[in-house]
C-alpha cells in the first residue's frame, strides 16, 4: 500500500493501495481499517475521484465521509 501524505495532518486515511477500477483504503483507526470501493459499489465516477484525492494526499477522509459513506464493497 501507499502512505497517505495527508497534507492537512487531520485525516484518519492511513494508506491506499490503487487497482486497476478499484481503490482499497486503510484507515489508522476503526474496527474495520480497510475498505475496498469499486466500479460496482460505489460506481466508477466515485472511484476515479477517490483515486485523485489519495494521489493528491488530500480530501479523501473528507470525501469518503460526506459523499460515499457506507458504499463500500467489502471492509475487513
Amino acid at each position: 500500500m501507499t502512505p497517505y501524505r495527508n497534507i492537512n495532518g487531520n485525516s484518519n486515511v492511513e494508506a491506499y493501495e490503487i487497482d486497476g477500477d478499484s481503490i482499497t483504503v486503510r484507515f489508522m483507526s476503526g474496527r474495520w481499517r480497510n475498505y475496498l470501493y469499486t466500479s460496482r459499489r460505489p460506481g466508477a465516477a466515485v472511484v476515479e475521484r477517490m483515486k485523485a484525492l489519495a494521489i493528491q494526499g488530500h480530501g479523501l477522509n473528507s470525501y469518503i465521509s460526506t459523499t460515499v459513506r457506507s458504499n463500500f464493497e467489502r471492509k475487513w
